[in-house]
């Protein structure tokens, strides 16, 4: 029955799904597009980009993670795109830095592709640009990674599940929010860190320098408060972080080098049957936005847009002193850079286009909107 009911679900994904390429850096590319039943492109809804680990493919994450099934009730969109195919047995892997495979030995631009298929998104579909989020399975939660250090100004959050980070540097330009899923019966990606046992061969950095590490990228105040720990699974929190970020590490007993609460596949471990990362992947992406603020925090956002004024503007736009020789960033809703400099007392915005834009300060973003 459950084989059964497997089959049945991977074929009503079909039903909303759109298979596709697009050519970047002189290689066609493919993803894997589903959207919900309830989606009409009346109003914009989120975008989850999902990617597969080494040897996967979009179908292999699709099945393997069930987001489709989550993305239909709650209503997002999901992109599976795909890492570069090479090799006799077709494998597929991501540039993540120093893993994984053909990909990084080969220096594949696989932030340059995930870049242009957001901008590939937003144009055929009614996405709202200030929520894009990111998340993957092993090699792909490690790519989730890069894209969090090099993409920050477009990938609003971020879910790892069972990867590490494999990047030499990172500079995100404003702070990234993270939650993290792993399980302490991971030998492919091992906990502590070091050479897992997958095919890969490479090192692993702890999950726990990982996250400390993006919690002094974040600036974080509050670090390691732990939540739960049981014979279940272990829940951690970094908070207090600048732009309202925080970092969530949800490490299970039981598992393995799988995607909680999902399906499992012929070859891997089983899933953990204590954490539904679709649950909390998703309940945590709806808390965060490419705005500074959580939602919970609306009102916070509104009193510090009113520190830029007139808002909206059409001429000057009054910076406050405390910015006033900092250097900034204006940035417009598809991550566009439209002006860079040290900030005046008054900034001229005449010359912009009408719509919502971005004032990046350090960590800070504080939107304004030009008439």
């Amino acid at each position: 029955m459950k084989l059964l009911c497997t089959f049945f679900v991977f074929c009503t994904f079909w039903i909303h799904a759109q298979y596709d390429t697009l050519v970047h850096d002189g290689l066609e590319r493919s993803f894997l597009v589903h959207t919900p039943p309830s989606y009409s492109g009346d109003s914009s809804v989120s975008l989850v980009i999902a990617m597969h680990g080494g040897f996967g493919s979009a179908n292999n994450i699709q099945n393997q993670s069930q987001l489709s099934l989550k993305a239909d009730t709650a209503n997002f969109i999901v992109v599976y795109p795909e890492g570069v195919q090479v090799g006799a047995l077709n494998i597929r892997t991501w540039n993540a830095g120093w893993c994984c495979g053909y990909a990084s030995n080969n220096n594949i631009d696989d932030v340059g592709f995930i870049d242009q298929l957001i901008d590939t998104m937003l144009a055929r579909y009614n996405i709202d640009s200030t929520r894009i989020y990111a998340t993957g399975m092993s090699n792909g939660g490690f790519m989730s990674y890069r894209l969090a250090c090099e993409l920050s100004h477009r990938i609003a959050a971020i879910a790892p599940v069972a990867a590490s980070m494999s990047v030499t540097s990172c500079s995100p330009v404003r702070s990234v929010p993270i939650i993290s899923f792993h399980s302490y019966q991971d030998s492919n990606v091992p906990y502590e860190g070091g050479v897992g046992s997958g095919p890969s061969n490479h090192y692993n950095a702890p999950q726990d320098s990982v996250l400390d590490a993006w919690a002094q990228m974040n600036t974080c105040q509050s670090l390691r408060d732990t939540i739960h720990q049981g014979s279940d699974f272990t829940e951690i929190h970094w908070m207090d972080c600048s732009c309202s970020s925080e970092i969530i590490q949800l490490v299970t007993e039981d598992g393995g080098h799988s995607w909680p609460g999902g399906n499992s596949t012929v070859v891997g471990d089983p899933t953990s049957q204590v954490v539904d990362a679709n649950f909390r992947m998703w309940k945590f992406f709806q808390e965060h936005t490419l705005e500074c603020p959580t939602t919970a925090s609306i009102e916070e956002s509104r009193a510090e847009s009113r520190l830029l004024y007139p808002n909206p503007v059409q001429n000057e736009l009054h910076i406050p002193s405390k910015n006033v020789n900092k250097q900034g960033k204006i940035i417009d809703t598809k991550g566009k850079v439209i002006w860079e400099g040290k900030l005046p007392k008054n900034l001229d915005v005449s010359s912009f286009d009408r719509g919502k834009y971005y004032l990046l300060v350090e960590r800070d973003f504080i939107h304004f909107v030009k008439q």
